[in-house]
């Protein structure tokens, strides 16, 4: 489902994704999928596993090629322009890129320093991307200590402490209790406000 305003209709189109298609061996993960996403717009995928979701954002992000299509990310191509196109993009993908035995802190310095981030910004992105995603008062503590709702929160804060214009979410509420699921979907509505959203759900 796609969620527009009038607004965003007329804003630039920041994702353009045209005819894609993967497959692995001999079956189709997704064919012939075409989309464009506006600047504040919230596009949902919705599908059972194995619908072709995940295969689908992780070609947007650049982290696998499509067998056939295009997409366009800003203004660049996520083949031709990586880099360029990457720059736009917050990715969370199903499983999230947590090391546990670091504190929330290190691993959020860790993530921005891979971001390009410079040492002065440092601590002002670490501490922004902690106070969106309400990671304040656990700054110190190790991830594999944390419950699943707050793994899923330094997750989506790796994804956000460059300031993206787009941030995808790839089942962002899996394995949440039904609070953690409600805690999330705030946060989600909250971040939008300042990016364009993709998230994928199997949940209706």
């Amino acid at each position: 489902c796609n969620k527009n305003n009038s607004s965003a209709m007329t804003s630039e189109i920041l994702i353009s994704a045209q005819e894609l298609s993967r497959s692995y061996a001999q079956q189709k993960a997704i064919e012939n999928v075409s989309f464009n996403v506006h600047r504040g717009e919230i596009l949902g995928f919705l599908g059972p596993n194995g619908a072709g979701k995940s295969t689908t954002m992780q070609i947007i992000c650049g982290v696998i090629t499509a067998h056939h299509g295009s997409v366009n990310i800003a203004g660049h191509d996520i083949n031709t322009a990586p880099q360029l196109a990457k720059n736009h993009i917050g990715f969370l993908p199903e499983q999230p890129p947590l090391y546990y035995d670091l504190t929330v802190n290190e691993y959020l310095n860790y993530a921005a320093k891979l971001r390009g981030i410079k040492k002065n910004e440092l601590t002002n992105k670490v501490n922004l991307s902690k106070e969106r995603c309400g990671l304040k008062n656990v700054g110190s503590r190790l991830i594999q200590n944390l419950s699943k709702g707050y793994k899923q929160r330094v997750g989506v804060a790796q994804a956000i402490i460059h300031q993206p214009d787009i941030l995808i979410l790839d089942e962002p509420t899996n394995g949440l209790d039904p609070t953690q699921i409600l805690a999330m979907r705030r946060l989600i509505k909250n971040l939008a406000k300042n990016a364009t959203v993709i998230i994928s759900t199997h949940i209706m």
